[in-house]
C-alpha cells in the first residue's frame, strides 16, 4: 500500500520549470547540463534540477507556511540562475510554452525516468517542452488528501486563468489563453483522480492500476490535481509558469486560502456530480481565460469565470486575514477585475513588434529582471 507521510497542515511549496533560451534568436536551447555545472560550482542549498528536455530547467522552494518567506526564497532562487545565465551568454524565461521552438529539436535529458518516458509516449515526450507550476498544500494524512483533491477540482478554472501564459505555440497564435495544457492532455493518464472518498479507497484504485500494468508510481498519473504521499501533499499541476517572480507566490497563497476553507469547514461532500462538466470547464478556462463560462451541475447555472473567481476570493476574506495573506487577496482581486493575464500581455507584444523572437525577449528580460509587484500589465 502506498503510505502517506504527514505533514503540517497547510505548509506550501512550489516547483517552476523554466526555459533556457539562446541570446541570439531567443529560441530554446541545450543548455541545462552547462547551467547546472555553473549552479554548482558553490554550494547554494537550493532545489535546482534538469526536467524532461535539455531545454528546461526545475527549481523549487523549501517548505513554507509564510507566502512572503516564500517569495524571498524565489528570488534568491533567481539571482543565482540569472548570475549564472550572464557567465553562459544564456536567457531564462517563464510562460507555459515557448512560442516558437519545434518539438523535433528537443532532446530528452539523458536521466532513466527521462528516456523511459521518451520510450513509452514517443513524440508526446518532446512535445512535453511545456512549463508549468506545481503547488504542494501539506496534509495531515490520506484521507485528508483525498478530500482536498476533490474541493480543489472546482476551483481549478480560476488557477488556469490566473496563470494562462501561453498563447503561441509552434509559431502560431492558438486563440487559447493557455495551449500548454493540450500537450498534458494528450497523455493517457491525463485528466483527473476517479471519485474515491478516502485513502483506502485511493490505494484500492492504485493497486488495481498497478496489477495491471498500467502504473508503477505516482509519478505515472499527469492528473491536474493529486495527492503526493511521499511528500504527504497535494499537489496542484495545472497552472502555466507565470512571467513574473511574484505571481506563483500569489497562486500559492489562493490555494493556502481554499484548503483552509476547506479544513475549517470539515468539507466533505465527494460526488461525482461536480465532475460532469469538470472537462467542460477546464477547456472554457484554458480558452477564454478570465471570459470563460462555467456551468455548475449541482446548481443547474451558468456564471461567468471572472464572477465566480471575484465572489470566491470575497468569500475567502477572513481566510486570508487568518493566514496573513490581505496583501495577495488584494492583487489577485485587482488580476481578476481588470482580467490581467500573461497571455494578453504577451498577445501585445507580438502585436507591436511582430516579432516572436521580441516575444520572448520581453519575458526573458521580464522574469529576470522585474522586482517583486511589477507585472507585465
Amino acid at each position: 500500500m502506498l503510505e502517506f507521510n504527514t505533514s503540517q497542515p497547510l505548509t506550501l511549496g512550489v516547483e517552476l520549470e523554466l526555459m533556457i533560451l539562446n541570446r541570439r534568436d531567443y529560441n530554446l536551447t541545450r543548455g541545462s547540463d552547462d547551467l547546472l555545472l555553473q549552479v554548482n560550482r558553490k554550494p547554494h542549498g537550493f532545489d535546482i534540477k534538469p526536467e524532461i528536455t535539455q531545454g528546461m530547467i526545475e527549481i523549487g522552494t523549501a517548505v513554507h507556511s509564510d507566502v512572503n518567506a516564500m517569495l524571498e526564497e524565489l528570488l534568491a532562487i533567481r539571482q543565482l540562475l540569472v548570475d549564472s545565465a550572464h557567465k553562459l551568454n544564456l536567457g531564462l524565461a517563464g510562460g507555459g510554452a515557448h512560442p516558437f521552438q519545434h518539438w523535433d529539436d528537443q532532446r530528452i535529458y539523458p536521466k532513466e525516468r527521462y528516456q523511459l518516458v521518451s520510450e513509452l509516449y514517443g513524440y508526446l515526450a518532446k512535445q512535453f517542452t511545456v512549463y508549468g507550476q506545481h503547488i504542494h498544500i501539506g496534509c495531515p494524512d490520506g484521507d485528508a488528501a483525498v478530500r482536498l483533491t476533490h474541493y480543489l477540482a472546482r476551483y481549478i478554472p480560476h488557477f488556469i486563468a490566473l496563470s494562462a501564459s501561453s498563447p503561441f505555440y509552434q509559431g502560431v497564435d492558438t486563440a487559447f489563453q493557455t495551449s500548454r495544457l493540450t500537450s498534458v492532455n494528450a497523455f493517457p493518464l491525463s485528466g483527473c483522480m476517479p471519485v474515491v472518498r478516502d485513502w483506502a479507497a485511493f490505494n484500492e484504485y492504485f493497486e488495481r492500476m498497478e496489477s495491471l500494468g498500467i502504473v508503477a508510481s505516482m509519478k505515472d498519473f499527469y492528473w491536474d490535481i493529486r495527492p503526493k504521499p511521499e511528500y504527504g501533499t497535494v499537489e496542484i499541476r495545472i497552472c502555466d509558469t507565470p512571467l513574473s517572480i511574484d505571481t506563483p507566490v500569489l497562486l500559492a497563497a489562493y490555494a493556502q486560502m481554499l484548503a483552509r476553507r476547506c479544513q475549517e469547514d470539515g468539507w466533505d461532500d465527494i460526488s461525482p456530480e461536480p465532475y460532469l462538466t469538470y472537462s467542460y470547464n477546464r477547456f472554457q478556462a484554458c480558452r477564454f481565460g478570465f471570459d470563460g463560462v462555467l456551468v455548475d451541475a449541482r446548481g443547474n447555472r451558468q456564471q461567468g469565470l471572472q464572477e465566480d473567481l471575484l465572489d470566491t476570493l470575497r468569500e475567502l476574506e477572513p481566510h486570508a486575514e487568518a493566514l496573513g495573506s490581505q496583501r495577495q487577496l488584494a492583487a489577485l482581486r485587482q488580476k481578476a477585475l481588470k482580467c490581467h493575464s500573461d497571455s494578453r500581455w504577451l498577445r501585445q507584444v507580438y502585436e507591436h513588434s511582430g516579432s516572436l523572437s521580441e516575444v520572448v525577449r520581453r519575458q526573458s528580460e521580464h522574469w529576470m529582471y522585474a522586482a517583486p509587484g511589477v507585472g507585465v500589465n
